[in-house]
């Protein structure tokens, strides 16, 4: 299974720092040129390979870490993404209408024909996502919706293998409303550091 992280701001670094905590290998890319970033990737770890967005999106599974109004153009970076894991990390303050009244995640499937795509990773800020998943004794929670129940159980496994307790919340327009934007709102999951206990 191959790993690409798509955008490599803050949250973008701090899933790539996921990575390299466990020694496994992800493409991070921008719209950039690699070089432009290469010293940033190095410094995480030599598991983080900086390659072009067309080298990166040949890997099985992507992280969306992009601003939600890159995602289209991050689109079109392949004509079918049959195949491919898509994993958005995105929020977006973007009123429901812009979205066709869609939950964000609904709404960015749909640019990316043939992929499934799991919400996730998005609620925590990127200071805290970025650290250790073990705390207190505790794996600190992710939480995944999806529409493709084999999809959000694939993105578990790795979000188990980086550390984290995944939690299904089961499809984008039923638990995944709780970490969308709604409108100009949080859903309520956004941005709650919880810890599970095993």
């Amino acid at each position: 299974m191959s790993y690409a992280i798509i955008g490599f701001g803050k949250i973008g670094h701090a899933l790539a720092e996921a990575f390299a905590r466990n020694g496994i290998e992800v493409a991070v890319a921008t719209t950039r040129d690699p070089a432009s970033f290469a010293a940033d990737a190095a410094a995480i770890g030599s598991t983080i390979i900086p390659k072009t967005l067309a080298e990166a999106v040949k890997a099985d599974v992507i992280f969306l870490a992009v601003r939600f109004e890159s995602h289209p153009e991050v689109a079109k970076a392949l004509h079918s993404w049959k195949g491919k894991t898509i994993i958005d990390a995105m929020n977006t303050q973007a009123p429901l209408e812009e979205l066709d009244g869609l939950p964000s995640s609904t709404f960015v499937a749909k640019a990316f024909t043939g992929a499934r795509l799991v919400k996730g990773f998005n609620h925590l800020v990127a200071a805290v996502l970025g650290q250790d998943p073990a705390v207190h004794g505790g794996r600190r929670v992710v939480f995944l919706a999806s529409d493709d129940d084999g999809a959000a159980a694939d993105v578990a496994a790795l979000a188990e293998k980086l550390g984290f307790a995944p939690v299904q919340l089961g499809g984008l327009s039923e638990g995944g409303w709780l970490v969308h934007a709604r409108g100009r709102s949080w859903g309520h999951l956004i941005f709650k550091d919880l810890v599970k206990f095993d």
